[in-house]
């Protein structure tokens, strides 16, 4: 219980004032001496490791992705049920901040979540994507341009997010039906588009292999 206390109090700390906080700062701004810090945690960079995965690994569920490809249910209604989810786990005010924080201090963790967002995330989504306009399933991995449109959605979402925790912008629209707007809008968008990137994608190993000077076939 003290050591959930005090990762707590740095969780809030880092938040207001970002991870360039000394060990001497931080503890005064805790409430605690540092041995009893060191009690509970090796290190600074241990505390620091406690609140990311307190705060961006612990949230995530494995589940996300199985619901998001259950084509039980309409595509448009996976998203929102997703969405929604993912709003109520990460669009909290100490997440957005230490994200931000995070990014300004070019530590690994935007990269690392950006990783994980596209590979357990975004994936399976393009690959829902492929099923609902192009009518099949596929096995191989989406193309950088199908994970650019995937990104377009998601990065709308979390903006709703930036504008209010960063911005202090309390937008007129609930989280809800903006999401529901915006899911419309993009699947609306991508119904017209999505064949194009599969075939622009699909192209280059359509085309014929080019005869090269000198080569058997082309002295024939």
């Amino acid at each position: 219980m003290r050591r959930q206390q005090i990762l707590d109090s740095a969780i809030a700390c880092f938040a207001e004032h970002g991870f360039a906080v000394r060990t001497r700062e931080l503890t005064k701004r805790i409430g605690v001496s540092q041995p009893l810090l060191y009690r509970y945690f090796a290190s600074k960079d241990a505390v620091v490791e406690a609140v990311i995965e307190s705060v961006f690994l612990k949230p995530l569920r494995a589940d996300w992705a199985t619901d998001l490809t259950n084509r039980a249910v309409p595509l448009r209604q996976r998203l929102q049920t997703f969405y929604m989810r993912y709003a109520d786990a990460t669009y909290r005010p100490e997440w957005i901040r230490l994200y931000m924080y995070a990014g300004l201090a070019n530590m690994s963790l935007n990269r690392d979540y950006l990783a994980l967002v596209r590979d357990q995330l975004l994936q399976p989504i393009c690959q829902e994507l492929h099923h609902e306009f192009m009518g099949q399933s596929r096995s191989q991995p989406a193309g950088p341009r199908e994970l650019e449109l995937a990104w377009t959605l998601h990065g709308s979402m979390f903006y709703w997010a930036v504008r209010r925790n960063i911005f202090q912008a309390n937008p007129l629209v609930p989280f809800a039906q903006r999401s529901d707007d915006a899911i419309d809008l993009f699947l609306h968008g991508a119904r017209a588009i999505y064949p194009t990137l599969v075939a622009a994608a699909a192209a280059p190993s359509q085309r014929p292999r080019q005869k090269t000077k000198g080569s058997p076939s082309a002295t024939r």
